[in-house]
C-alpha cells in the first residue's frame, strides 16, 4: 500500500505539510502488516491518510452521498470515537492523559495514539502483524511530527483532504 499525497506529488503544499505525508508513506511502507492510517484533528476531521480520496467503497447508506468515501473516513471516524471514549475513562478513573489505546480483534488490530492538542493518530493492522513493532513506529511518527503539526498546518492538511474527496 501507497500512501498518496492529496496533490500531484505534493505540489502547492508546505514542507511542512509534504513532510508529514512522506512520515506517513514511511510508516506504511517500512512497517509490515499496517493496512490503513489516519492522522485526525482534535475535532474528527481527517488531516492526512495512508488512502486519501477512495472512492471505490460505496457510500455508508444507500443514497447518502454525505457518507464516508473509504476506508479512510471510516478510519478516522472509529479514530475519533475511540479517542473520545477513552479521554472520558480514564478522566472517570483519574487515570491522566491517554497516550496509546490498542483493540485486538480475530481480523486484526486497531492503534490509537494521541499526537498532539487532541490529534489522534490510527493505525489498523492486520492479524499477524508485530504489534510492538507497529507501536514501535507509531510513537516515532508522533514524535516527529507531534511539533510540526501547528492550527495553521492542520487548516492546510484539512482542505488539502477535502479536495481530494
Amino acid at each position: 500500500m501507497k500512501a498518496q499525497a492529496p496533490t500531484a506529488h505534493g505540489q502547492g503544499l508546505s514542507s511542512q505539510a509534504r513532510n508529514l505525508h512522506w512520515l506517513l508513506t514511511n510508516l506504511v511502507d517500512e512497517v509490515p502488516g499496517i493496512r490503513s492510517v489516519a492522522v485526525v484533528s482534535s475535532d474528527g476531521l481527517l488531516l492526512l491518510s495512508s488512502d486519501p480520496g477512495r472512492a471505490d467503497a460505496p457510500p455508508a447508506r444507500p443514497g447518502d452521498s454525505d457518507g464516508p468515501k473509504g476506508s479512510s473516513a471510516d478510519l478516522a471516524t472509529i479514530v475519533s470515537g475511540l479517542g473520545s471514549l477513552t479521554t472520558g475513562a480514564a478522566k472517570l478513573m483519574d487515570g491522566g492523559a491517554v497516550k496509546q489505546t490498542m483493540v485486538a480483534m480475530e481480523e486484526g488490530s486497531l492503534f490509537v495514539m494521541a499526537i498532539s492538542d487532541g490529534s489522534l493518530l490510527g493505525v489498523h493492522a492486520a492479524p499477524d502483524c508485530e504489534m510492538s513493532v507497529i507501536a514501535y513506529h507509531m510513537a516515532l511518527f508522533v514524535g516527529r511530527a507531534g511539533h510540526v503539526l501547528t492550527p495553521e498546518l492542520r487548516t492546510e492538511l484539512r482542505k488539502s483532504m477535502e479536495n481530494v474527496q
